[in-house]
């Protein structure tokens, strides 16, 4: 007992393991200010599974659970396994067509009795760990397009089924995995490409679109004009540019606003407008807008949500009013408190020295999971490792980011802090199956 006791502890690591649990302690601290009553009896609610807090304490407790069976279980059964569980993922993406439940607009939940599950949360473990197996084959030449575009066929098939469920804001997270391509050689070019069309979305909406045409123009032509020494030995370089260029022009015209009106919902419409700071445009309206009758302006529900939790965060001050004490997230004045705007009970409870105190913690995790990344001699632990930081990263920095009025609301969950089982489920598992890889971080995993 006491030699197999020792194999299970040997190599884990044990910092990481405390951070996830001071982590899970807040979030149930956190859930417990924003939903106990007054009165209640505070063992009898978190025992009675009647109460969101409860219910979470439940998750934690399954959610160990689950970690330790994954300390128990052999690593080389991860690897060998990953492709099952991908497309295990991808038939209960497909399984939510005929089975869905509609919940607060979204159609990606799968409801069976009391229990809901969102297979497009599980599936971030499994294409984690499918990228991983196709990244760390032994004839794997990653600088070839081909096994790039494999690669992103991996990661975008389950956000597209994931959008096609109304579920955009959770798809967008499958975009975090390309983190994991660059470190293995993805080229430069693409994140350059990447953050030039978010420039270019962002311009189309804050901008006239007949000015942006006409500066997109002139761009064009200053491009031709530095480039006219490679133009006159090549003339392929100016049909490059010019198409580069009707791309660019044709995604302004007509991309964004099919995304707007074809893709994204009223709801993320007016998120984004929001974030932006300007009224929907005409033709990017869906449904009937609601205007101030003061100001005839637009009325925008999800420019109150950012509002009020600015109001919650800053009405903390420097050491916040007490975990059970906070008026704005107490009494409803923020709303989806337990779930997107987790982060406003801890900044007015605990002020800007509590908030510093879990960013702090966030980034110790990082750089733990980063740190473990690069000591492994595994290229799948290694993928897997940049593959769970870059998930962990992506929701931090949008839901902080949404709570804030620097991201749109589009319903991303603080890791190990926000309510949901799924969600707290699928976090622990993907930490816990890099806990047990680095544990045998001396093997060679294919």
């Amino acid at each position: 007992m006491t030699q197999r006791k020792s194999e299970i502890s040997k190599g884990i690591d044990y910092s990481l393991i405390i951070i996830y649990l001071i982590l899970l302690t807040i979030g149930l601290l956190a859930i417990f200010a924003v939903t106990y009553k007054d009165g209640d009896p505070v063992l009898q609610s978190f025992l009675g599974y009647k109460t969101d807090y409860s219910k979470q304490f439940y998750y934690a407790c399954v959610a160990m659970a689950l970690g330790l069976f994954i300390l128990l279980t052999d690593s080389k059964f991860f690897p060998a396994t990953a492709n099952l569980w991908y497309a295990g993922g991808i038939l209960l993406l497909l399984l939510v067509f005929p089975f869905h439940s509609s919940v607060k607009g979204t159609e990606s939940i799968i409801r069976i009795g009391g229990f809901q599950f969102q297979p497009a949360e599980f599936c971030k473990i499994t294409v984690a760990l499918a990228l991983a197996k196709y990244l760390s084959l032994p004839e794997m030449d990653f600088s070839r397009p081909k096994s790039q575009l494999i690669a992103a066929g991996l990661t975008l098939a389950p956000a597209v089924l994931t959008i096609l469920q109304k579920e955009t804001g959770l798809a967008l997270v499958f975009f975090a995995f390309f983190l994991v391509m660059f470190r293995e050689g993805l080229p430069p070019m693409y994140i350059i490409i990447g953050f030039a069309a978010a420039a270019l979305v962002v311009a189309t909406l804050l901008l006239d679109k007949d000015l942006l045409a006409i500066i997109l123009a002139v761009i064009i032509g200053i491009v031709v004009l530095l480039n006219q020494r490679q133009i006159k030995r090549d003339k392929g370089v100016l049909v490059k540019i010019l198409l580069i260029g009707l791309l660019c022009i044709g995604v302004q015209r007509f991309g964004v606003p099919f995304l707007f009106t074809h893709v994204f919902e009223k709801h993320q419409v007016e998120r984004i407008f929001s974030t932006i700071g300007r009224d929907i445009p005409e033709e990017y309206i869906k449904g009937e807008v609601k205007v101030d009758a003061k100001t005839g302006k637009q009325k925008n529900t999800a420019d109150y949500n950012v509002k009020q939790s600015k109001i919650a965060i800053g009405s903390g001050g420097l050491v916040g009013k007490g975990l059970l004490s906070g008026t704005q997230t107490r009494y409803g004045f923020v709303p989806e408190q337990r779930t997107d705007f987790i982060f406003d009970t801890i900044g007015e409870g605990f002020g800007f020295a509590g908030s510093v105190v879990l960013l702090g913690l966030y980034l110790l995790l990082l750089f733990r999971i980063v740190t473990i990344a690069e000591r492994q001699r595994s290229v799948f632990s290694r993928c897997y490792a940049y593959g769970v930081a870059s998930v962990f990263f992506f929701h931090i920095a949008i839901n902080l980011g949404m709570t804030i009025g620097l991201a749109p609301v589009i319903g991303i969950p603080l890791p190990l802090i926000s309510y949901g089982g799924t969600s707290l489920l699928t976090f622990s598992i993907m930490l816990f199956i890099l806990i047990r890889l680095d544990a045998d971080r001396q093997m060679v995993l294919r």
